[in-house]
């Protein structure tokens, strides 16, 4: 130490010498003291810099445990800089208590091996799309080749697509078909590819690219019609099926989902879908679907909380708009609530009692603490005050503002500081305008990273953000005649989305038989009360 102190003060050397050893013995400790201050200023420094970073970037993302491949469901095959949220994502979330199951994460790998060898610009693509642009009456006989498709073609608003996009997955894992989806839309704007070294986007050069729009419930393809009309059997096969899965399906259109029907499908190369519902759970009333679903899903209620997983990675654009959103709102929070509110309503606005209703159920589940009475003390008085975050998404900005007016103008009974936040007030749907889908996306994801959720009945926004985030929101019932419902809300005991309208009854069932009452763990919507279907997890009960 004196070798650095004489070093440190090498000019005046000969000052240092003339001074006495008492006075030299002052200078080399104060001089350690200084040096001492300044590396600790230094390592504090440069501790309360990574901290800082480490908050920014994702709610103390160091502390968390990692799940990069997210249990397995993804593959490490990807460049990760050309989507990040694909293996970012879990740096976002808290550590997963629903694992896939082995099966699943197996299946995934064998569709994957299946999409790359039959995807668009390979031989076995272009082989099966020779005989689409004839229409003929007999393809039984006829060889397509060894890939059979299912082409999802974009229709409704995104939440839609969303959910019948993994029911359209889904029904491709069951039935080894591949899936290609309309690229027409904004679907590559929303949504990195989700398998390796292939595509799922259909060729825009596809035979029938020009017909697919028109196709509808009266089509002369459509299976509905084909069954009503008695002219589909195991010797009269077409080279393509349309399958009508809209609110306005018939019921011939929904026996798709049965086991003898199935028969016939299976036979058909082609199949175009055009679905606006979440139709998961009417699969389960197919013996031969059901066996392999439980083993792809033995937790009933994950469904969609695994396939949007492993399906649905926002592209770097939307991915930015979350990340920054939850650096700057969201990652300082003690707990942070999402509010979904949409309003079905012929006429669009702001509504005081579906606001009432917002702030009756928030308060009354204890998700939102009350305001303090003037003059009173927080009862919280021993705790640090907690911070929450809420995120409110709306078309309309009048429910985030009036909350966030109400937790500024008056403290809570419990001194927590709440803090309200929405990103988009966009006042008017936009289906189809890339950056308002993009916005939509955003919020989405935004929903499904907070620590718990209010959703609107019968919304399909709502169902995607929940599933994805695998939460069991709080639904708000829908409103009827212009008052607040009560109760305002209820806790949903599935994360699953809602089969809005599914067939009255089952493959085998009876036409007045409930289609709810078929199997145990397929019963109505809670937000429906007696109507729609969901996937309950329903372990104690036997198939």
């Amino acid at each position: 130490m004196s070798v650095c102190i004489i070093n440190y003060f090498r000019s005046p050397v000969k000052i240092f010498w003339a001074l006495g050893m008492k006075m030299k013995l002052t200078i080399t400790v104060v001089t350690c003291l200084v040096l001492w201050s300044v590396m600790l200023l230094s390592f504090s420094n440069v501790f309360k810099h990574q901290l800082l970073g480490a908050i920014i970037n994702g709610s103390n993302v160091s502390e968390k445990p990692r799940d990069r491949l997210l249990g397995g469901l993804l593959t490490a095959d990807f460049d990760e800089a050309s989507c990040l949220s694909r293996y970012q994502s879990s740096l976002y979330r808290k550590l997963s208590p629903y694992r896939p199951s082995e099966y699943l994460v197996s299946k995934l790998r064998s569709y994957e091996m299946l999409h790359k060898r039959c995807g668009p610009g390979t031989k076995a693509y272009k082989e099966a799309t020779k005989n689409l642009g004839h229409d003929e009456d007999n393809y039984a006989n006829k060889s397509a080749g060894e890939c059979r498709y299912i082409v999802w073609v974009a229709v409704y608003g995104l939440g839609n697509r969303i959910l019948t996009l993994a029911s359209v997955f889904l029904y491709a894992l069951l039935t080894e078909r591949v899936v290609l989806v309309d690229q027409r839309k904004d679907i590559s704007d929303l949504f990195c590819e989700p398998f390796p070294a292939t595509s799922w986007l259909l060729p825009l050069d596809f035979p029938l690219m020009g017909q697919i729009d028109s196709y509808n419930k009266e089509y002369s393809r459509c299976y509905g019609t084909m069954l009503k009309n008695q002219i589909i059997n195991s010797t009269s096969i077409p080279p393509h099926l349309y399958l009508h899965i809209l609110h306005d399906s018939r019921d011939g259109d929904k026996m798709f989902f049965c086991a003898k029907d199935q028969s016939l499908i299976d036979k058909v190369p082609w199949l175009i879908v055009k679905a606006n519902v979440y139709f998961v759970p009417s699969l389960w009333f197919n013996p031969n679907f059901q066996t392999e679903l439980v083993k792809l899903f033995p937790q009933k209620d994950t469904v969609f909380y695994h396939l949007a997983r492993y399906l649905f990675h926002p592209t770097n654009q939307v991915w930015g708009m979350v990340t920054r959103s939850y650096d700057a709102y969201l990652s300082r929070a003690d707990e942070t609530l999402g509010i979904q509110v949409r309003v079905f309503s012929r006429r669009a606005g702001y509504f005081k009692h579906v606001m009432d209703q917002i702030v009756a159920c928030t308060q009354r589940e204890k998700l939102l603490p009350e305001l303090a009475s003037p003059g009173s003390e927080p009862t919280n008085t021993t705790n640090i005050p907690k911070l929450k975050a809420v995120l409110v998404t709306s078309l309309y900005p009048e429910y985030s503002d009036n909350l966030k007016s109400m937790y500024w103008e008056r403290p809570t009974s419990t001194g927590d500081i709440v803090e309200v936040y929405q990103p988009s007030r966009e006042r008017f749907q936009q289906t189809d305008k890339k950056i308002h889908d993009q916005k939509a996306l955003a919020e989405m994801y935004l929903l499904s990273l907070t620590d718990k959720i209010v959703t609107s009945a019968r919304s399909t926004f709502g169902y995607v953000a929940h599933s994805l985030g695998g939460l069991k929101p709080w639904l708000l019932y829908q409103p009827a005649r212009g008052k607040t419902p009560d109760p305002p809300c209820a806790r949903a005991t599935s994360m699953e989305p809602c089969f809005l309208t599914p067939p009255t009854h089952g493959c085998q069932a009876k036409k007045r038989t409930d289609s709810a009452k078929i199997v145990p763990f397929v019963r109505h919507c809670e937000d429906l009360r007696h109507d729609g279907l969901k996937l309950f997890d329903d372990t104690k009960d036997e198939l």
